[in-house]
C-alpha cells in the first residue's frame, strides 16, 4: 500500500454513499451534482461506462463506481445520483448510490486507508478520516475515472 499524502489546511469534502460506504472528493473537483440523467449506450465501452450524459449541451462520460471498485452491482428500482467532476481529460459524471452532505476535515486527522479495505478499494482510496459515526473514504478522482487497457481501453477513446 502506497503512503497517504495529506492535504494541506482544512478540506471541505463532497461526500455520498455506494454499496454502504461513504466516500468523498474534494469539493474543488466537483462541478455538481445532479439526479439520474438518462444515457446513451456506448458499444464496446467498458462495463464501468454506463453512457453517455446531455449535460446542457456538453457530452459527458458516466462511469459506474460500483463497478470501477468492484462493489456488488445495484439493486432495485433506485436510479443512480450523479456526480460530475473536473479531471485533467475533462468532465466526468460518477454514478453513485445517495448524495450527502459536504464536511470539513483538518489536515491533520488524514490517514492511510487501513490493511482492511477491500482490494478494490485500496489502489482507489487515497486515504481516511475517522468520523465520529463512521469512516470517510476519500476517493483519488483521477485513479476512479482511469480507464486502463485492463479495463478495455482509454476514457478519452470514449468520450
Amino acid at each position: 500500500m502506497t503512503t497517504a499524502q495529506a492535504p494541506a489546511g482544512t478540506i471541505q469534502y463532497a461526500t455520498f454513499l455506494l454499496d454502504g460506504l461513504y466516500f468523498g472528493i474534494e469539493v474543488l473537483n466537483v462541478q455538481e451534482v445532479i439526479r439520474h440523467q438518462d444515457m446513451t449506450p456506448v458499444p464496446l465501452a467498458p462495463p464501468m461506462v454506463r453512457g453517455l450524459i446531455n449535460l446542457r449541451g456538453q457530452i459527458v462520460t458516466a462511469l459506474d463506481l460500483r463497478t470501477r471498485l468492484g462493489l456488488s452491482p445495484r439493486t432495485g428500482g433506485d436510479m443512480p445520483m450523479n456526480v460530475v467532476v473536473r479531471t485533467p481529460d475533462g468532465v466526468v459524471s460518477l454514478l453513485v448510490d445517495e448524495i450527502d452532505d459536504v464536511v470539513e476535515a483538518p489536515a491533520e486527522q488524514f490517514e492511510s486507508a487501513p490493511e482492511t479495505v477491500r482490494a478494490g478499494l485500496a489502489q482507489l482510496v487515497r486515504g481516511v478520516y475517522k468520523l465520529p459515526n463512521r469512516l470517510l473514504l476519500i476517493l483519488d478522482v483521477e485513479q476512479a475515472v482511469s480507464v486502463g487497457p485492463r479495463d478495455g481501453g482509454a476514457l478519452a477513446a470514449v468520450s
